[in-house]
């Protein structure tokens, strides 16, 4: 929804916080299962139905009798989105199931854990599921959709809401753009009680329902300032034949600048779904993205390395990957960028582009030299060095004797690339 949300307001005239790159690179972020994102609603009181967490189906009868629930609602806890219409290896169908049956829970939870559930969203052999959450079924009567996200062209938090939750928030926008709210929200100010009363009687909160939903909207916004959030999703927002006021799913984003000081969410990632190499590679402090060219990239800036993989492709080649080694590379990050890259069998070629503003070009000649030699590099190596000390970063590569290709410009580098292909 995320990718909705950004084009959604790329056509309003305003621009998302991340800009959808050109490759649809999946920018690196914390990724939260669903239940963890209602632990973190729940402890900033927003209302949530209550669950219970399983992994085996010996516990699952006992939980769910807990929950004294007259109906439950069974969720397998993967990434990917249409889990009610997936189907697992094992051939049982459905990630989402109802019951009222506690015993049955304890069935579904074992036909799902330890198997790999497959959906529009996962790869074709699927993602094995290692926990399941039984909620307490809910009696909606009405789903409304609200958001709040960082939005570049206010310099700010942008609410959005809708009355038609449940769909797709742009086909909303293009066939009943009144029934859409795109409201800035002054970071100072906030959202007041004013404002959340104004949503909530957008949204069609009458009465009592008014005030619990603007009191629910004060609190997510809240919690988008604690956790240093860079998107808060509901969808939907819920009015139950009860009455209540309730956030049934959750789509959040976090400021990955905030890791400092936002510890315990971050240790809450779940990074079992995550290319291994992209996790291997933040740990080193590496932005790297796996891709499905040929063509090795190593580059410092994120501009940059997109520029890269652009004139790559004008000249007919595929880029292998996105990473970006920072401005402040050392040697070591130099050498993990270059193991990681080669763990890719499809790379036949590298290629090196570096502009040395902060960057110290001779730092990374050293790293190029030590992590050729020590990885046994057996691909053709392309180098563009320019900037900060590119004489000495030359003289390095040229006395190393190893048979590195220099490049004076992009253009030259990546037709050289490709060239080696077929050498």
């Amino acid at each position: 929804m995320a990718a909705t949300i950004a084009r959604l307001l790329s056509r309003g005239g305003l621009r998302p916080a991340q800009t959808l790159i050109k490759y649809r690179v999946p920018i690196r972020k914390l990724n939260l299962l669903e239940y963890q994102s209602k632990v973190l609603l729940e402890n900033h009181g927003v209302t949530i139905q209550k669950f219970r967490i399983l992994d085996s189906r010996e516990e699952a009868a006992a939980k769910s009798k807990e929950l004294n629930a007259e109906e439950y609602v069974v969720k397998a806890q993967i990434l990917a989105g249409g889990r009610g219409k997936g189907h697992f290896d094992s051939g049982f169908k459905g990630g989402v199931h109802l019951t009222k049956d506690p015993e049955e829970v304890a069935y579904f939870v074992e036909q799902m854990v330890g198997h790999k559930l497959i959906t529009k969203q996962t790869p074709k052999d699927g993602i094995p599921v290692g926990k399941v959450m039984v909620a307490q079924s809910v009696d909606i009567m009405r789903e409304t959709y609200f958001c709040i996200l960082m939005d570049r062209d206010h310099n700010g938090p942008v609410l959005i809401a809708s009355p038609d939750g449940g769909m797709d928030i742009e086909e909303v926008a293009a066939k009943t753009p009144e029934r859409l709210m795109t409201l800035p929200i002054d970071i100072h100010e906030g959202i007041t009680q004013e404002i959340a009363h104004k949503v909530a009687d957008f949204l069609q909160f009458k009465g009592a329902q008014q005030g619990d939903c603007a009191k629910e909207i004060q609190n997510i916004w809240k919690m988008f300032l604690n956790v240093d959030a860079t998107q808060i999703e509901i969808n939907p927002l819920i009015e139950t034949l009860q009455g209540q006021v309730v956030a049934v799913d959750a789509k959040i984003q976090f400021d990955d600048n905030a890791k400092f000081r936002q510890k315990e969410v971050f240790d809450m990632e779940d990074a079992t779904e995550s290319d291994p190499r992209e996790v291997d590679a933040a740990s080193f402090n590496l932005n790297y993205i796996g891709m499905d060219g040929n063509i090795g990239c190593l580059v410092n800036g994120a501009g940059l390395a997109m520029a890269t993989m652009d004139i790559i492709q004008l000249h007919g080649g595929s880029p292998a990957n996105f990473l970006d080694v920072g401005g402040g590379v050392q040697e070591n990050q130099v050498y993990e960028a270059f193991r990681i890259i080669t763990s890719d069998k499809n790379v036949k070629a590298l290629l090196v582009n570096v502009f040395g503003g902060i960057v110290d070009c001779a730092t990374i000649a050293n790293g190029i030299v030590n992590a050729s030699r020590n990885l046994n590099l057996n691909v053709p190596l392309v180098v563009r060095l320019e900037g900060n000390n590119v004489e000495a970063g030359k003289r390095i590569l040229l006395e190393s004797g190893l048979p590195v290709q220099s490049a004076e410009d992009l253009d030259e580098a990546a037709k050289k690339a490709i060239t080696s292909l077929s050498g």
